[in-house]
């Protein structure tokens, strides 16, 4: 049996449905759309599509596949009763990637050139050159991206393409593509982190990331830096950050991620220096919808044939 979760607006409802049942071969298919689903309806599944819903998936007895259709998977992994099943697991972490970029440079550039300055004066009717202060130039400037996967990868691409000196840090070896300057375990991240003027945060959540990004690193960045994280939230404490802002070790912040999320109303981020925030977006758009189906699709069509799944998740790592 397979089941299918279409949580994404990509398509009619039936379209979706007959691109699945084409691959499924001679295997059953159940689609849904509540993340409530009849169990008695999917409780023979052994494949799973969608969200991850550990209270679902772990009734799930006969499970053996689970494809995610989000890159961060770390609510269902933590599960304990998920992880006692015996199953294998697959994610959108390349489908995502180029849009999850895209937003960080994206918010690089706008503190740079403090366009969110200039757009607050814009919404106030105000001209004033003055007030801002000078920008700086994107291109020549050193950027560090912390988790050289495939969002860091594909803001590395961007960035040296844009003219930046790119270093990274990854957890499996110091290798990393032509465009990405230097490459060096997660363990030398302070000592990269003096190079840097930007940093992008693309970690995941696990237990070593969890809250990793503290005062201790804001302090060894460039006097004037400025961290973008499109990562997970939790792997920064929060109010380390928001001191770093203020107290100016910190140039500015770009946050499409952030804990607590929502970021409720009175929080000090909202009015915290030079911050750009987006609320968990960078991972929602028309392109990497459509990606994330064309994944889906692929994966069961190899699944049900017994060939090589792409995107597969290490399941001990988290990610």
């Amino acid at each position: 049996m397979v089941v299918a979760y279409r949580e994404t607006p990509g398509g009619s409802e039936a379209e979706f449905l007959a691109g699945i049942v084409a691959v499924a071969a001679d295997a059953k298919v159940v689609l849904f759309k509540s993340l409530e689903p009849d169990l008695d309806s999917i409780a023979d599944a052994d494949v799973f599509i969608g969200r991850c819903n550990p209270q679902i998936v772990s009734q799930l007895k006969n499970l053996r596949w689970i494809h995610s259709y989000t890159v961060g998977i770390e609510r269902c992994l933590n599960n304990p009763d998920v992880r006692k099943l015996d199953f294998i697991m697959s994610n959108n972490q390349r489908g995502s990637s180029p849009g999850i970029a895209e937003l960080a440079i994206t918010m690089a550039l706008m503190l740079s050139k403090k366009v969110h300055f200039y757009q607050e004066q814009q919404y106030q009717q105000r001209w004033s050159r003055g007030e801002g202060g000078l920008t700086t130039d994107f291109s020549g400037k050193t950027l560090l991206i912390l988790g050289l996967g495939g969002i860091g990868t594909e803001t590395a691409r961007r960035a040296s393409a844009l003219g930046m000196r790119v270093i990274a840090t990854r957890n499996s070896s110091r290798k990393g593509p032509e465009f990405v300057d230097k490459v060096g375990l997660s363990g030398e991240m302070y000592e990269l982190a003096r190079e840097a003027d930007f940093v992008v945060n693309a970690l995941p959540l696990t237990e070593k990331t969890n809250g990793l990004i503290d005062s201790n690193f804001f302090t060894a960045l460039k006097t004037g830096a400025c961290y973008i994280n499109v990562g997970r939230g939790k792997t920064t404490v929060t109010d380390d950050l928001v001191a770093a802002l203020n107290d100016g070790t910190l140039a500015g912040a770009g946050l499409d991620v952030m804990d607590p999320e929502p970021l409720p109303s009175d929080h000090l981020l909202w009015v915290a220096k030079n911050v750009v925030i987006t609320p968990h977006i960078a991972g929602r758009n028309s392109d990497s919808v459509q990606r994330s189906l064309i994944i889906a699709k692929e994966n069961l069509r190899r699944y049900v044939r017994g060939e090589k799944l792409l995107s597969v998740v290490n399941i001990e790592r988290g990610y």
